[in-house]
């Protein structure tokens, strides 16, 4: 198992929304009202922390950031993830092993639902990874720039900026400038079309629990009142049970699919809040800079400024996206528990599955 270390936590995380879903146990929903008892709770920053120190976070994040800890300095121009290969590093139970649990069950509304999962379990996978190569091209996008702002003497007089750094800043601005936003703007497609499958999905697999455990309860109030006449006159009178057996192991599956629906509709409408923090933050930048460009390279006073602000929005930009990074990575362990769980579901219950 890989290890590496772990970005540090701190009190910047008062709200942390993401796969919570995933790691919320039982809720209050269902204790009653009169109840005098009082309703559970969960400390959201403990599950936080506690959710990111897990083997299986460590191990996703050792494989999708080198050794180097300069990483991002080596990502240049054109050097997009290899897909393929990254999906095959972080993906589990991959492709081959999902085919081959499927390959001979028949099609059957079930395993047609499965397989629609295991699909969109996938894809998120792949826009996950798109947003990893976001999350670097940023940190190449800002480098020069904050390497700027560590030096500059902003806490002095403006007049104490030399003309060789209102040059140099002038000129990095310049570079930011001309450079694109490394995130999607908020109406891209990518969140809201994946948002949309696991909507479908999860409709679908709501309309077949249901059919499903009405169909487990007249089998069940048949076999025990042994009015066989209910499932066919002619059939004997154990039968019942085992077809009970069967729409309980499809029951499972069904559980499985539904659980992970869930979990990963709430981890995309996180990650999407995040892109979108990220990519505002991105844009008011540009604006501060715009204004920099406008008055040229002679005037200390406002670039002198304009680095100030940019001072004060750069340690909130590094967290931020430290936080989509951590968020990303706990939506792959997400993945692939879901996976996983639901491939157990599948062999546990192989004798049953599309009969």
């Amino acid at each position: 198992m890989l290890h590496c270390v772990m970005p540090s936590l701190s009190t910047r995380r008062q709200n942390p929304n993401s796969s919570l879903s995933s790691l919320q146990g039982s809720s209050a929903e269902d204790t009653p009202s009169s109840s005098a008892q009082p309703s559970p709770t969960i400390n959201l920053t403990r599950e936080y922390t506690f959710a990111i120190q897990t083997a299986s976070y460590s191990e996703i994040w050792s494989r999708i950031h080198p050794n180097d800890p300069y990483y991002e300095g080596h990502l240049g121009e054109g050097a997009a993830l290899e897909e393929h290969q990254s999906l095959e590093q972080v993906l589990y139970p991959s492709r081959e092993c999902v085919d081959k649990a499927l390959q001979h069950a028949r099609p059957t509304t079930l395993t047609r639902l499965v397989s629609t999962y295991f699909d969109h379990s996938e894809s998120t996978s792949h826009l996950c990874l798109l947003l990893h190569d976001r999350v670097c091209r940023a940190r190449l996008t800002y480098r020069d720039l904050h390497n700027l702002l560590d030096v500059l003497p902003l806490n002095s007089d403006p007049s104490s900026l030399t003309q060789s750094q209102c040059d140099w800043a002038f000129d990095i601005f310049r570079k930011f400038d001309r450079l694109d936003n490394p995130f999607p703007c908020p109406d891209s497609h990518n969140f809201h079309d994946m948002r949309q499958c696991f909507s479908q999905l999860n409709d679908q697999l709501h309309r077949r629990l249901c059919k499903s455990r009405s169909r487990v309860r007249l089998l069940r109030r048949a076999t025990s009142c042994s009015t066989v006449c209910l499932i066919g006159p002619l059939l004997p009178a154990v039968l019942p049970s085992k077809v009970t057996k069967k729409e309980m192991a499809h029951m499972a599956q069904l559980d499985a699919v539904a659980k992970g629906t869930y979990v990963l509709q709430n981890d995309l409408d996180t990650i999407d809040r995040l892109v979108e923090r990220l990519y505002t933050a991105v844009e008011g930048d540009k604006f501060l800079i715009c204004l920099g460009l406008e008055r040229g390279n002679d005037r200390h006073p406002p670039i002198h400024e304009i680095a100030k602000q940019l001072q004060k929005n750069h340690l909130n930009f590094l967290s931020q996206l430290t936080d989509l990074e951590e968020h990303i990575c706990l939506c792959f362990a997400a993945i692939n528990r879901a996976r996983s769980l639901l491939l157990e579901e599948i062999h546990l219950h192989k004798s049953h599955n599309g009969n």
